[in-house]
């Protein structure tokens, strides 16, 4: 298999830094997973050349989990039965972003259901509240899906949505991206917003000057070339827009979803997933290793394989832990694994700058 790469067009384009075609992208699956991440680990290098790895100090506020899209792989909206419903206060959420504030982080996502009550108003209460208490605590919060909630409930579009979110002191907007093929999200979340909206909400955002990141949820009976048709729109947006600072894909976790008669991915399909998304989406600088997913040894490995990021340390995540998935990390125990990666552990913020170098 080795000499079949060496000697092909693709694996010269990839060493070259060629962009690569969907269907290039598509033959990748078919590569031997030693020869797959080293082409990640090298168009990497030519996107990323340091061997640094970033990784931020933040919290994940989950301000209700009352939500009028009920998805099928979701196991934390009220729906679902296993967790009762809930809305957390202005005061709750403030007292979780101060806890946050105290060991040194700098990042929060306020994350919340598709509130059938739930207006612009309250949102713009969320977001002013905070901010006027840490001023220095960095936004990144709701979601695409959200922002089409807000937009429909008060009959606006989703630049003016935006551009009122922004005026309020929301920084930046997770891009949330589930999967972004129409077929599997008619099937597993038809009462979200269609792959057209989530584009219209990245553009409002390219409008509005803020940035995002992509993501992708695999594992939910798509095929592999719906895989690419995902990352296909993701390249195609950030061409258009370049609002993504990073990319970061995990696997569904079917338990206790209505869902869960779906086989798990393997850690081999993430590890695939990582190396080929690096070298297709040449427009993006980051690539996470998902940690909180697929464990702490296979985040590691994907650090050889195209990823540059350990993402957040995430001092509090209650959606995931809802699948019984109870993966957990600190601070201490990210540097040590990037460490052992052979890479220079870095503090980082939203935007990407280094806080603190651990040697």
């Amino acid at each position: 298999m080795e000499d079949i790469i060496q000697n092909s067009d693709l694996y010269h384009n990839i060493c070259g830094g060629n962009r690569i075609t969907s269907k290039e992208a598509l033959d990748l699956f078919s590569w031997d997973i030693i020869d797959l991440g080293n082409a990640g680990d090298m168009r990497r290098k030519l996107t990323f050349p340091k061997e640094k790895v970033g990784f931020i100090v933040d919290r994940i506020v989950n301000f209700t989990n009352i939500c009028e899209a009920a998805c099928a792989f979701c196991a934390f909206h009220s729906r679902a039965n296993l967790i009762q419903s809930y809305e957390l206060t202005i005061d709750e959420i403030c007292r979780k972003v101060e806890e946050l504030v105290a060991v040194g982080g700098t990042q929060v996502m306020l994350q919340g259901g598709l509130h059938p009550d739930y207006t612009l108003d309250k949102y713009i209460h969320m977001v002013t509240s905070v901010k006027k208490r840490f001023p220095e605590i960095h936004l990144h919060s709701f979601s695409p899906a959200e922002i089409v909630h807000i937009s429909r409930k008060n009959s606006l579009s989703t630049d003016d949505v935006v551009k009122a979110l922004k005026e309020a002191g929301l920084d930046s907007v997770p891009g949330a991206s589930d999967l972004l093929v129409d077929r599997i999200r008619a099937k597993v979340s038809p009462k979200k917003n269609t792959v057209d909206e989530w584009r219209e909400v990245i553009h409002s955002l390219c409008k509005n000057e803020m940035k995002s990141s992509a993501t992708m949820t695999y594992g939910m009976g798509e095929t592999l070339k719906e895989k690419i048709e995902h990352l296909e729109v993701i390249r195609d947006v950030q061409d258009r827009t370049g609002v993504f600072q990073a990319f970061i894909p995990w696997s569904f976790s079917p338990p206790r979803t209505q869902m869960a008669d779906l086989l798990p991915a393997t850690g081999m399909d993430y590890l695939k997933i990582v190396a080929i998304s690096r070298i297709f989406l040449d427009n993006i600088t980051h690539i996470q290793a998902g940690w909180l997913t697929e464990g702490l040894k296979l985040a590691q490995i994907a650090l050889t394989m195209g990823a540059n990021d350990m993402g957040g340390v995430l001092m509090e995540e209650v959606v995931v832990k809802a699948t019984g998935i109870t993966t957990r990390t600190h601070q201490k125990e990210l540097v040590h694994i990037i460490k052992n990666a052979g890479k220079i552990p870095v503090q980082r913020d939203s935007v990407y700058q280094a806080l603190r170098n651990f040697r």
